[in-house]
């Protein structure tokens, strides 16, 4: 059985330029956790980036964005991990994933860095360790490899962006599921949405 979840990282830019960023798809599904939970989340240098807790479900669960630019989140996500003694399997990361379309989050388990910055450093941060959960929100790819760059650090469209937000929310909707280990069903609600 999965391994209940003690700590949820959104991965994103720090600074204001980049909040609304589809490479943002990942703080601002955690902005949103927070709001639901009435949590707060607040700048803590010792973990290079902005930290909260929330309770879901009866469980005690860190929220971390890391302030560090995205190719160096494993930074954060490692000091977060040690200082807490969390394991990488307690662990989920919500990012932008641009081999989605917009519209679809998925959930995952384990599995490689698939070209994102932000979990390749993340998964090095961890000795190589992949075991950790994802949420993969769709942000839709530009149809070229060189113009992936942009894309990410550009803003979706107005449309683009209700879809994006529907979809966090359908995301934030079943993380009482994830966090208390019902994995399967977290996954069968978000993705037959």
């Amino acid at each position: 059985m999965p391994g209940i979840l003690k700590l949820i990282v959104g991965l994103g830019n720090p600074g204001p330029q980049h909040d609304s960023n589809r490479h943002n798809a990942g703080v601002i599904f955690l902005h949103q956790l927070c709001k639901s939970y009435g949590g707060n989340l607040r700048g803590e240098s010792k973990f290079f980036g902005e930290f909260g807790a929330i309770n879901i479900a009866g469980n005690d669960v860190k929220l971390l964005f890391p302030s560090t630019f995205m190719n160096h989140s494993g930074k954060a996500v490692a000091a977060v991990c040690k200082f807490f003694k969390i394991e990488p399997k307690n662990a989920l990361v919500a990012y932008d994933e641009i081999d989605f379309d917009v519209g679809i989050a998925r959930l995952k388990e384990g599995g490689g860095h698939g070209g994102h910055n932000g979990i390749r450093d993340i998964i090095n941060a961890f000795g190589g360790n992949r075991d950790f959960y994802r949420l993969r929100i769709g942000v839709g790819h530009p149809g070229d490899k060189s113009m992936v760059s942009n894309h990410v650090l550009s803003n979706p469209s107005r449309s683009e962006a209700d879809l994006i937000k529907g979809v966090i929310e359908d995301a934030v909707h079943v993380m009482p599921k994830a966090v208390t280990g019902e994995w399967e069903e977290a996954m069968r609600l978000l993705h037959t949405h």
